[in-house]
């Protein structure tokens, strides 16, 4: 694990794509490799991207990626996919869109599996996020599955989130429901050259007028990804936030992070402790009994606890 976490410091492509491989698959295994890596971490700025389905969020990231690799940026890519209920399975359709990147040493592009995991990521996105800042790149563009108000997650990872808006969509008014509009930073008005797209900003900066004063609403940059417009107005947009925010914001946000991820590891170890000390026999009694009501899960639940908190005495 020495050699693969010094190979990922050094950058190398295939040592990033097995130590992301190892978290999503073996955590255990992925421990020391994590522990060598981590003072290496939280220098990288971290763009979470979300949006409906449809949006263009793919076409934006490959079109930001290319403007910022014109500015000398390395650049790491986490794209999480819808996966499937029965396979679990993904169609990891953005490696595909932003095949023009694969050859380029300097960036590095991950699909991920949501695997049922709510709000749009992957459970081992923040891992995954943690090795691409190890590999020293500049940014990291987080582009969520597009599953609409329930997207909220990505806040807990990213030091600024981009909220990808197309007008047109039908009912204006399900757009502005509280949620994913209560976390963005910035908005892309995508796909601009639609002739809905003044009402929609109207509508939209109007919303914003109610929640938020002068300066600290949130910008609405048109784009048309598809054209590469607009795409060097929101990159400055995002320089802009960052500064105007100051060190101490970005720190807060890092510690969300770290905090999420420290939650996670807890929960798993603690999860993977009782497994090791109840027989699956015993599990599936438990829920027989619960099923037949002659108990509750709360009560079986306080009693799994209370022999955790015996095997730690």
């Amino acid at each position: 694990m020495l050699n693969l976490a010094q190979e990922v410091i050094k950058g190398n492509q295939r040592a990033i794509a097995r130590a992301i491989s190892l978290v999503e698959n073996d955590r255990d295994a992925a421990q020391e490799m994590m522990k060598k890596i981590f003072p290496r971490t939280g220098e990288s700025l971290v763009v979470g991207i979300t949006g409906s389905p449809g949006s263009g969020k793919s076409t934006l990231v490959d079109q930001m990626v290319s403007f910022l690799r014109k500015n000398g940026k390395k650049i790491g890519i986490v794209a999480v996919d819808p996966s499937s209920p029965f396979t679990g399975g993904a169609i990891l359709g953005d490696r595909i869109r932003m095949m023009q990147h694969s050859a380029d040493p300097e960036i590095f592009i991950r699909s991920m599996a949501a695997r049922g995991n709510l709000g749009g990521l992957a459970k081992a996105t923040g891992e995954a996020i943690a090795i691409l800042e190890a590999a020293g790149k500049n940014f990291i563009l987080v582009e969520t599955v597009g599953v609409g108000q329930d997207e909220v997650e990505v806040v807990k990872l990213a030091d600024i989130v981009l909220v990808v808006l197309i007008p047109g969509t039908g009912d204006d008014i399900q757009v502005y429901k509280a949620g994913i509009m209560e976390i963005a930073d910035i908005f892309a008005l995508n796909k601009a050259d639609s002739p809905e797209t003044d009402k929609m900003e109207r509508q939209l900066k109007a919303m914003l007028d109610l929640g938020f004063t002068g300066e600290t609403r949130p910008p609405v940059i048109r784009t048309i990804a598809t054209e590469g417009e607009g795409i060097s107005l929101l990159i400055s947009e995002i320089h802009k936030f960052v500064k105007n925010k100051g060190q101490e914001f970005r720190d807060a946000r890092k510690k969300k992070l770290i905090s999420w991820m420290l939650r996670d590891i807890i929960n798993e170890k603690i999860y993977d402790t009782v497994a090791q000390n109840i027989q699956a026999s015993e599990f599936d009694s438990l829920v027989e009994k619960i099923f037949k009501r002659e108990i509750d899960p709360y009560t079986v639940a306080d009693e799994i606890i209370g022999r955790l908190k015996k095997i730690l005495e």
